[in-house]
């Protein structure tokens, strides 16, 4: 990671670079509907090496008119990608889960430069785990239908069931502390069930996540399935939380923001949640 940071540093805010050999570029726009666009907010961040605290890049962060393209473009893929065969779904996860395998070199580079773990360790664990959470969700993807019901009256008459369908937009907001692998555990089940996406990456550690949307796209997955986008909590991820046209947001970091993110559900659409909060592992 530390040979490669000489390159890196010299990434603009709407370019890309890739060291000799490297086949995948660093990223620094926003990730919609299958293109790389800049953010029409015209806002920008620093990424920061932890190491020794220097620029690694100026990332473009999503504004409000940013996120309404996103959930935008979610809405429309949604119309026809909920309908896709649980067959479809699989396959395409388990090609980015073989994408992830062939790349996982430079992927850990990434996310080792940006989040400040050994290049092993995101090599052998996060990287490992990525792989095996997108081929295990793959597994589920041609598995889930619904289930028969007896009813307790008119039981040999009446035929019950329920039957298992998309819910539609995901608004999805990870952390910094293992970014592929949350980005991974957010994307890998809503894409097996059918879902679009609009995922914001943590501002401390977008880098690597923006490297998955060219695998995403080269997987072959559908114009506006998975779109991803950068920003601060307070601003893109409140937009995220208030969209009326986002059914759903699953969000893993603090309690206080979690209190934050189902407050907005209530006073807007009552969206539903799912949160990971907190940690229990503290450690000096």
């Amino acid at each position: 990671a530390r040979s490669s940071r000489c390159w890196v540093t010299h990434v603009q805010q709407s370019g890309f670079a890739a060291a000799p050999g490297q086949g995948l570029p660093l990223r620094t726009q926003l990730f919609i509907n299958n293109e790389w666009v800049d953010a029409r907010s015209k806002k920008s961040f620093d990424t920061i090496n932890p190491v020794d605290e220097t620029k690694i890049a100026t990332v473009q962060e999503a504004g409000e008119e940013d996120v309404n393209l996103a959930v935008a473009a979610a809405k429309k893929a949604f119309d026809s990608w909920k309908h896709t065969d649980g067959a479809t779904r699989r396959n395409l996860l388990l090609k980015l889960a073989d994408l992830v395998e062939q790349n996982r070199g430079r992927l850990a580079e990434v996310e080792s430069l940006d989040n400040g773990k050994p290049k092993h360790v995101a090599d052998a664990a996060d990287i490992g785990l990525v792989i095996e959470c997108f081929r295990y969700y793959a597994g589920w993807a041609d598995k889930v239908g619904g289930q028969v019901i007896q009813p307790t009256q008119n039981s040999s008459s009446n035929f019950c069931f329920t039957w298992k369908q998309p819910i539609g937009v995901v608004g999805q907001i990870i952390p910094w502390n293992f970014p592929l692998l949350m980005q991974a555990w957010k994307l890998a089940p809503a894409l097996a069930m059918g879902c679009t996406i609009v995922m914001k990456l943590s501002e401390k550690t977008p880098l690597s996540g923006l490297l998955m949307c060219d695998l995403i796209k080269q997987a072959g997955f559908p114009a506006g399935v998975v779109n991803i986008v950068n920003g601060h909590g307070p601003s893109t991820g409140e937009f995220i939380a208030r969209h009326p046209d986002i059914r759903k947001v699953a969000f893993t970091g603090s309690s206080a923001v979690g209190h934050k993110i189902v407050e907005a559900s209530a006073q807007t659409n009552m969206k539903k949640v799912t949160l990971e909060l907190g940690g229990k592992s503290p450690m000096i």
